[in-house]
């Protein structure tokens, strides 16, 4: 941004349009300084676009993967301008479908600023993102000097736009857009797509039914294959996806789950052979025992009509959705039946031979390369993640699903093949012992998940708070005080890699959920707990912090509408986090944070993040509880944690020694806390 900066001040191209730079920290703060200036700063009123840059990764190429929203001359502007493209309206969908656990700045402004933008991110080596290797050294001058081309290019073209000052009037439909291997960008309005894939799903129609829809006598036998090979396809698609999920929950409960993380070839030589390998066994069986007299010809086309179909119903699909990654069912349906059309004739001719495969190699390289560009991005991106997803998630299931639908789609045209093939028990012999092999190697624990070399590291990610805990009764007094230090693994391996390096970290020790307390009575830094529900809780020595957090009661009154107001005050360090649960017969109604309605965490808690500078006044703030029913127990219990996250109260000695401990293929973050819990 500073160099971008630099060039625009000493150019001598007019600007039409002023341009802000914002240089905005407390990202990890729940994106509160983007919050504070697109609701608060007398500039914010005349934005009328935005380019937000992200990082999940560190370097390689910026991904756009957000645009807009419904602005349509935003991506047009980018198709225009940029240099390098790399974008795609699929990296889109899948992060605003909210499986990727992430936010940016783009949802601030769009949501609170009404503003549409471009948000781009490097997702390059996510192995080491917010790590102690995430330094400035290793992201190549390269990536540096594409990103800022595009982002100097894109900026320009918007700053002296036309349509900047009414953006607003050229607000109509989402775009579909997507690079091919980085040369341009191909986009058009979405509802263009629309029309297109209705067009492909026409054409296969016509060409299907002209086969299915002959006069009676000419079609019985060619109807009858078609829907067995239908079948058949579905039965080698789910069997495959079986058998690579039994591999998959075998390898993680003896233990070995991410042995392909450092490796990544291991999952491909697992359960991408053991998936082809399945694929290929369902066929064959198929040609040798149901298929027994027919041309292997006749069975090549039948299968091919197979695969063009389900691609097909999957365009319809998704077309249906309004979904504009529709786009990639259109382009596997098109080229393939365009390949078919053309090399027909030479097939029934001469049959399966040279001439025949170099041309429908030829036709299906178009679908085949941008699939296979596509699918690298796919696991550049959610590899790393999968070693921060969280205890729950088994990764091994999520990488063997991803290949095996992976396999599917790359096979799915080539199944004929198996028909026209005289014999595949050594592609078979080959696939089963790749597969065995490697399932070996991986039991045996000849894959360590985890790497501290310093070309290319690969940590383990964890988090150690030493916390004291206060819990107090309904009367006020205390009814349990601990500390510990409380641990917390980023990914399903959990401590199995860390308890020969560290053995007082074991299962002995592991924490447990305080049913009665919000979010099990731990101080959550953020509501990630059902993510995270395996942790360990090894005691310590109490914290005292030089700057201890105060919480009470400032008052409770009872509301004309038969409600409880209670009113609350707290200081304490730069972060906290509040924490309530309301009991049985009770409800939250309103409170005086956000726009005043309570909105619950996964499994019914309120969870509040509060920070504050260096110079805050105490936090004040109420709740309002209805009480349909008078309990014993209480309303509500509430609860709050300080964290101490800088200076001398964030370490602790117990803590230092235990953080020396790890080793050098680890990456804990470590500080102090304390968490109180009241009943109300």
């Amino acid at each position: 941004m500073l160099e971008v900066l630099r060039v625009l001040s000493v150019s001598s191209e007019a600007l039409h349009h002023a341009v802000i730079f914002l240089f905005n920290g407390a990202e990890e703060n729940v994106l509160q300084a983007s919050h504070g200036f697109i609701t608060q700063h007398p500039w914010a009123s005349l934005i009328r676009a935005f380019i937000n840059l992200e990082a999940a990764g560190v370097g390689g190429k910026e991904l756009v993967f957000q645009t807009g929203p419904e602005n349509p001359w935003l991506v047009q502007a980018y198709v225009s301008a940029a240099k390098h493209p790399f974008a795609s309206v699929v990296a889109q969908e899948v992060f605003q479908s909210g499986i990727i656990p992430s936010d940016t700045d783009f949802r601030i402004y769009r949501d609170f600023g009404n503003i549409p933008g471009i948000d781009l991110a490097f997702i390059e080596n996510g192995y080491i993102y917010h790590t102690k290797y995430d330094t400035a050294d290793r992201i190549l001058t390269d990536s540096i000097q594409r990103a800022g081309d595009n982002i100097l290019a894109v900026l320009k073209y918007l700053a002296t736009s036309d349509m900047l000052p009414s953006s607003s009037k050229y607000r109509h439909g989402n775009m579909v857009f997507f690079d091919v291997l980085g040369l341009c960008v191909i986009a058009y309005p979405s509802r263009v797509g629309v029309i297109l894939n209705c067009m492909v799903v026409t054409a296969v129609a016509l060409y299907l039914g002209r086969k299915l829809l002959r006069p009676k006598h000419k079609t019985d036998t060619y109807r009858k294959d078609f829907f067995c090979a239908l079948g058949i396809t579905l039965i080698s698609w789910f069997t495959s996806l079986v058998t690579v999920l039994i591999l998959a929950v075998f390898v993680s409960l003896i233990g070995q789950s991410l042995s392909w993380y450092s490796h990544f070839y291991v999952s491909v030589c697992l359960y991408g052979t053991a998936a082809v390998a399945k694929i290929i066994l369902i066929h064959t069986l198929a040609k040798k025992f149901y298929y027994v007299n027919a041309s292997d010809r006749y069975l090549g086309e039948v299968f091919f009509d197979t695969s063009l179909c389900v691609h097909c119903v999957s365009l319809t699909a998704l077309t249906y959705r309004g979904l504009c990654s529709a786009f990639i069912s259109a382009v596997w349906v098109a080229f393939p039946l365009l390949t078919k059309l053309c090399v027909h004739k030479d097939l029934k001719q001469h049959g399966a031979r040279g001439k025949f495969i170099a041309f429908y190699l030829l036709g299906m390289f178009i679908p085949y390369l941008y699939a296979l560009y596509l699918i690298w991005a796919v696991f550049e991106m959610f590899t790393p993640i999968l070693g921060r997803s969280g205890s729950e998630i088994p990764p091994d299931v999520v990488l063997a699903s991803l290949l095996a639908g992976c396999t599917m789609t790359l096979s799915s045209y080539f199944i004929s093949f198996v028909y026209l093939a005289e014999s595949t028990r050594k592609t078979l012999l080959a696939l089963t012992t790749v597969c065995a092999v490697t399932l070996l190697l991986v039991c045996g624990g000849a894959f360590f998940p985890y790497s501290s070399q310093p070309a290319s590291p690969k940590p383990k990610r964890v988090f150690l708070q030493h916390v004291t805990r206060t819990f107090h009764g309904l009367d006020g007094n205390v009814t349990k005080r601990d500390s510990g230090i409380w641990i917390n693994g980023f990914d399903y391996t959990g401590m199995s890699h860390i308890t020969p390096h560290i053995p007082e970290i074991n299962d002995t020790i592991r924490a447990h959920c305080e049913e009665d307390a919000p979010l099990c009575g731990f101080p959550w830094y953020l509501p990630v707990h059902f993510l995270i529900r395996k942790n360990w809780y090894l005691p310590a020595p109490e914290v005292s912090p030089g700057d201890p957090a105060h919480f009470r009661l400032v008052s409770k009154e009872q509301t004309p509408w038969d409600s409880v107001k209670l009113t609350f005050e707290a200081t304490g360090p730069s972060h906290m986090s509040f924490y309530v649960r309301t009991h049985k017969g009770s409800t939250l109604s309103q409170w005086s944070l956000g726009n005043g309605t309570p909105v619950t965490s996964k499994g019914g808690d309120y969870f509040v993040f509060y920070s504050h500078g260096l110079q805050a006044s105490a936090w004040r703030f109420w709740i309002e509880v209805q009480v349909s029913e008078e309990r014993p127990e209480g309303m509500v219990t509430v609860a709050i944690a300080a964290h101490y996250l800088s200076g001398e109260d964030k370490k602790s000695s117990e803590l230092d020694a235990l953080r020396e401990k790890f080793p050098d293929w680890t990456f804990p973050s470590a500080w102090v806390c304390t968490y109180s819990l009241f009943v109300f």
